[in-house]
């Protein structure tokens, strides 16, 4: 009970960390956003930029103050706001109010006040109390100076009851303000001393974390320790909330002084929609805001879908992240908050296709790893896969769907262009990762081992592999064409370098790399000699590898093991050793002769036609000529050597573990 005690306390604690912090976002966006008079003489243009200047400051220090800090700063401004109302109410009820009148009509034509006079005179003093008490009890003055502080409070009201002429109560007042704004004064500059110690505190904090650890460290240490996402998720609700409710009052005005009573139509609903999604991006900061709407619905999305299709991998829940960068980015590019109203709805409409179709690109990273891995693992269970399979339907036809709706309304230009590039890239990707799905499931099916599935695999991949980057070169030349002949601009030239650079560049050196090792491995199999017919079937054991028996074939490497050509291929793939002894698997352009060769459990098989690899005329060839078992030949059993996991990526220092090839190509038999 008590943590759960503790936790909810933290949780409010956090809640209004945040809230606290969400005014000086709308200072700030409401000083950006106000109208700048340059022809009022350079007497008040200096006045104003003084003003915003400093306002923009203020307001930055107190969003990143400490939680202790901020509190303590928005006591003092509370207490300030306290003093300042009752000082107003006393000067107001004093200067209009009459103790006798009949009723008290405001300005916007409430009858707030009650008829009776000392009726009234009891609720402001009731009122001014409950000020005066907030006041002493947030500046935290003594026990003498809070009473005087009080009473000097009410002391106005009291004109009323012993009528005093208006001048006179007016004089009162002013005392009373007086009075009151000399102890806050004072006040405040005793506080002055915890202000500069507090400066001074947080200056030499992130000097330090500077000097220590960077500008990017202190700055996601601050962006964290501020919650800025949900500073501005909150601060963009609110203004939309607001505007909505503003919008939504003045349509109702107006329809009912045009005599119109009936409900919000679709049009005049859609017209809403429009003002409030244009509003709600014609400034930085609301981008930011939008951003972070964006970044939260993403995130809840990504995590459905891990969790419907079954993921744990930590690396895919960056959707969160990439959404609303991505978004950023488009509205930098296309100078989104800069435009004009009707032109920034088309905008945004677009930036929202293209993200819409990368967040789709993001979902299939998300599946295509659960695809491989039900599918080499050969799980049978219709319940994990159709949930995938699902998924992966979705990604091929919203596609589709969006293509054609889009092909259907607008006419063909760059955007459109992109985006149904993106859609068809995305279909094609699926129809890759099925393929290879149902490849992998049709050798589990079948339960034997099929050689030549490595091989189909890699054909498939690497077909996807080379639409992927023709579709990267496209797009290139889309982004040249749109820059250079319809907006321009540095960021879009910058989007294309880096473009280029991990999608063009890094792609076409990581397939060449592939292929060249591919190619290497293939040939180092090819060199080794092949075991087939009854030597096979004299040999009675399984492949160190996949723990299979040799249906067809097996190669023998030169320190005397025996594996599947695909799985030894595999293995080459990562490292030129032996699985069995990490001797070196291939050596070039060495003469080798055969001799006769023994399983991997120590069976020496019939004939010497098939021995080891050995320089002529040593002494390995002397002793395979008398029929001898060669010095350095093992005879142990598959299960009776002890290795290291860690030495299979360090035996072969020349020959770097390749990654890459796990993934392109992953064994038939889930090993």
């Amino acid at each position: 009970m008590a943590s759960a005690n503790v936790r909810i306390g933290q949780q409010a604690l956090t809640v209004l960390d945040v809230a606290l912090r969400v005014p000086c976002i709308f200072i700030i966006d409401a000083i950006f956003n106000s109208y700048y008079d340059p022809g009022s003489g350079w007497a008040g243009t200096a006045g104003k930029i003084f003003i915003r200047v400093m306002g923009i400051t203020v307001s930055s220090v107190v969003l990143v103050l400490s939680q202790k800090a901020l509190f303590k700063v928005y006591t003092l401004f509370f207490a300030v706001l306290l003093g300042v109302v009752a000082v107003l109410i006393n000067y107001y009820a004093t200067s209009h109010i009459d103790f006798y009148s009949a009723y008290y009509k405001a300005a916007l034509g409430f009858r707030l006040l009650p008829r009776n006079g000392p009726t009234l005179w009891l609720g402001m003093a009731v009122v001014q109390l409950l000020f005066g008490m907030g006041y002493v009890v947030l500046l935290n003055l003594q026990s003498v100076f809070a009473a005087l502080m009080v009473l000097d409070i009410m002391i106005p009201l009291s004109g009323l009851i012993i009528e005093l002429p208006v001048d006179v109560r007016q004089l009162v007042a002013v005392a009373s303000g007086l009075a009151l704004a000399l102890n806050t004064a004072v006040c405040l500059a005793l506080k002055l001393k915890w202000f500069y110690y507090s400066c001074r505190y947080v200056y030499l904090l992130v000097r330090h974390m500077y000097r220590i650890y960077g500008l990017q460290l202190l700055v996601e240490d601050t962006w964290k320790r501020i919650r800025f996402p949900d500073v501005l998720r909150v601060f963009w609700l609110t203004r939309m909330t607001v505007q909505a409710i503003i919008l939504v009052y003045v349509v109702k005005v107006v329809r009912h002084e045009s005599g119109d009573h009936s409900y919000l139509t679709w049009d005049v609903f859609w017209d809403l929609f429009s003002n409030l999604i244009i509003s709600g991006c014609d400034s930085m900061l609301t981008v930011l805001g939008m951003s972070a709407v964006i970044s939260s619905i993403a995130h809840y999305l990504g995590l459905s879908i891990l969790a419907f299709i079954g993921s744990t991998e930590e690396e895919d829940k960056r959707l969160g992240f990439v959404a609303p960068v991505l978004f950023f980015i488009l509205a930098l590019q296309t100078g989104l908050s800069g435009l004009d109203p009707e032109e920034r709805l088309v905008r945004l409409s677009r930036n929202m296709c293209l993200l819409l179709t990368a967040i789709l690109h993001f979902i299939h990273g998300m599946t295509d790893p659960v695809l491989m891995s039900l599918s080499a693992s050969h799980v049978s269970s219709f319940r994990r896969h159709f949930p995938v399979l699902l998924v992966s339907f979705c990604l091929f036809v919203l596609p589709v769907v969006l293509s054609y709706a889009l092909w259907h309304h607008y006419a063909l230009n760059t955007w459109l262009f992109a985006v149904t590039a993106f859609c068809v890239e995305l279909c094609l990707k699926v129809v890759v990762s099925l393929t290879v799905y149902g490849l992998f499931m049709v050798d589990g099916y079948y339960n034997v081992l099929w050689e030549k599935l490595d091989d189909y695999v890699y054909y498939v991949r690497s077909m996807g592999s080379i639409i992927e980057f023709v579709f990267g070169v496209i797009m290139f030349g889309n982004g040249a064409y749109t820059m250079m002949f319809e907006a321009g601009s540095k960021i879009r030239a910058c989007m294309m370098c880096l473009h280029a650079y991990f999608n063009i560049y890094l792609q076409a050196k990581n397939g060449w790399k592939t292929f060249i090792n591919r190619r290497t491995a293939v040939k180092k199999i090819n060199s080794l000699p092949e075991v087939k017919g009854d030597q096979l079937r004299d040999i009675e054991d399984v492949c160190a590898i996949c723990y299979q028996e040799f249906a067809t074939s097996a190669r023998i490497t030169p320190c005397q093991h025996y594996f599947h050509a695909l799985c030894l291929r595999k293995w080459l793939y990562i490292q030129d050793t032996c699985p069995m002894c990490h001797q070196k698997v291939y050596i070039e352009e060495e003469v080798r002769d055969r001799a006769p060769f023994s399983n991997n459990n120590g069976y020496v098989a019939p004939g010497g036609d098939l021995g080891q690899f050995a320089e002529p005329g040593g002494a390995e060839d002397e002793a395979a000529a008398g029929g001898a078992e060669p010095e350095n030949e093992l005879l142990e059993d598959n299960d009776s050597i002890e290795y290291d996991e860690d030495e299979w990526g360090t035996q072969n220092r020349e020959t770097p573990i390749e990654e890459d090839y796990i993934n392109d190509d992953t064994d038939s038999n889930g090993d």
